[in-house]
C-alpha cells in the first residue's frame, strides 16, 4: 500500500503573553485552506496534533493546554488605516473542531513582531531605533487592536527586563492596546443589567456580571460557589465535579447572553464565554512560589478557559476584567472596592497584572473606549510545520 508523503508549511512558532501558537501567513497555506471551512479547520487540527483522546497532543505542535493549543493565520490588511487582518483559531484539544468566536489577547501582542517580520508592515515605517505602531484588524470579533512594538537595530527587540507573572523569562515590552473592546455588535450588557440573577440548575441562582468587552465573560462572586478566590490550579483542575460545575454556569450564561439559544450548544462553544470569579484581595502564594499580599492588588480573579482553570489571565479577560472594573456596580468593581478607577491590579494564579480601561455611559448604556496593557512576546522557532498531504 503506498502512503503519501507529508507536506510542509512555512509556520513561524510564537509566544505572546502568557499563550503560544502557531503562526501563518494566509498565502503560505495551501489553497483549501486559505478560505474557510473544512479544509482549514483539519489543517490546523493537524497541525496542533488534535483530536487527542490522551489529552496530550503528542503528535503535534499543541501544548495540551487552552492556553498553547492556538493557532493564528494573518495577512496584509483589507481594512483602511490597518497593517494586517488577525485570524485566531482555539484548537481543541480532545475534539476535532477549531473554535472561531472570539480573539486571544495574549498572542495579539505577538501579532505586529510577526507582521513586521513578514513584511506586512511597509518597509518605510520601521525605524532603526524606535516604536512602531501596528494596526491590527481583529478578523473574528471586527475590532482594532494597536500594537507598540519595539525595534532596535532595524529588527523587532525581542530580549529586554520586562517581566511578566506566568512566562518565565523577561522580554521585551510590547504595549497593547484593544479599541472598542466591546465584543460584537450588542451592547456591552447583553442582558441590560450591571448585575444579573443567573439560574444554575444544580448549583443555585448566582448574581452575575456578563459583559461583553474584550470577550465574553460570565463573571460570579468566588464565596458564592464556595471559593477564595485565591486558588491554584489544581483545586480546580483535580476536581471532576468542580469543573462540571462551572461549565453548567458557563453554558447558562451563554444562553443568557444570546450567545447561544439552548445550553446543548455549549459544548460547540468553548473558547467563548469565558467564566470567571472574583474576591475582594487577600494574601496568597501564587503557582511560581511568589508571595502576593493583599495590598499588592484591588482584587482576585481566577478564569476559566476551554473547560480548565487558566494558569494565569487570558489577555481577552484581562480586558473583561478592566472594563468591568472601571464601571461601578459591577461585581468585579464592588470587588475592587466600589470605587471609580480607570485601571486596576488584580491577583491570578501566578502573580498579579495590571489593565487600564476607559469606560462611559452614553444614552444609558456603557460602552468601553478602549483598554490596555503590556505584555511581551518573542519567537520561539521559525521554519516548517511539517503534516501528512491527506490530512486536509
Amino acid at each position: 500500500m503506498a502512503h503519501l508523503p507529508q507536506i510542509k508549511i512555512p509556520a513561524t512558532y510564537m509566544r505572546g503573553g502568557t499563550s503560544k501558537g502557531v503562526f501563518f501567513n494566509l498565502q503560505d497555506l495551501p489553497e483549501s485552506a486559505q478560505v474557510a471551512g473544512a479544509a482549514r479547520d483539519a489543517l490546523l487540527l493537524r497541525v496542533i496534533g488534535s483530536p487527542d483522546p490522551y489529552g496530550k497532543q503528542t503528535d503535534g505542535m499543541g501544548g495540551a493546554t487552552s492556553s498553547t493549543s492556538k493557532s493564528v493565520i494573518l495577512s496584509k490588511s483589507s481594512k483602511p488605516d490597518h497593517d494586517v487582518d488577525y485570524l485566531f483559531g482555539q484548537v481543541s484539544i480532545d475534539k476535532p473542531f477549531v473554535d472561531w468566536s472570539g480573539n486571544c489577547g495574549n498572542l495579539s501582542a505577538a501579532v505586529g513582531a510577526f507582521a513586521i517580520a513578514s513584511g506586512l508592515v511597509e518597509a518605510s515605517r520601521i525605524p532603526q531605533d524606535g516604536v512602531v505602531v501596528v494596526r491590527i484588524w481583529q478578523a473574528n470579533i471586527s475590532k482594532t487592536i494597536i500594537a507598540h512594538v519595539p525595534i532596535t537595530d532595524g529588527l523587532v527587540q525581542e530580549t529586554g527586563d520586562f517581566e511578566l507573572d506566568g512566562v518565565t523569562f523577561p522580554a521585551a515590552e510590547v504595549q497593547v492596546e484593544f479599541m472598542d473592546p466591546a465584543d460584537g455588535d450588542g451592547a456591552m450588557f447583553p442582558t441590560g443589567n450591571l448585575v444579573d440573577d443567573l439560574e444554575v440548575p444544580g448549583v443555585g441562582t448566582l448574581k452575575a456580571t456578563m459583559i461583553n468587552a474584550g470577550i465574553p465573560t460570565v463573571f460570579v462572586n468566588a464565596e458564592e460557589i464556595g471559593y477564595t478566590g485565591t486558588e491554584l490550579q489544581d483545586a480546580i483542575n483535580n476536581d471532576d465535579k468542580t469543573l462540571a460545575m462551572f461549565e453548567t454556569i458557563r453554558a447558562y450564561g451563554a444562553v443568557r447572553m444570546g450567545l447561544i439559544d439552548h445550553i446543548d450548544e455549549a459544548a460547540q462553544r468553548q473558547h467563548t464565554p469565558k467564566v470567571a470569579f472574583v474576591a475582594k484581595p487577600a494574601d496568597y502564594v501564587s503557582s511560581s512560589g511568589k508571595q502576593v499580599l493583599a495590598t499588592d492588588i484591588d482584587l482576585a480573579v481566577r478564569a476559566l478557559s476551554m473547560g480548565k482553570l487558566h494558569h494565569a489571565m487570558m489577555g481577552t479577560a484581562a480586558v473583561a476584567i478592566g472594563t468591568a472594573a472601571a464601571i461601578p456596580g459591577t461585581l468585579v468593581n464592588l470587588a475592587a472596592g466600589g470605587e471609580e478607577r480607570s485601571a486596576v491590579r488584580f491577583g491570578h494564579p501566578s502573580g498579579t497584572l495590571k489593565v487600564g480601561a476607559e469606560a462611559q455611559q452614553v444614552d444609558g448604556e456603557w460602552t468601553a473606549t478602549k483598554a490596555i496593557m503590556s505584555r511581551s512576546a518573542r519567537v520561539l522557532m521559525e521554519g516548517w510545520v511539517r503534516i501528512p498531504s491527506d490530512s486536509f
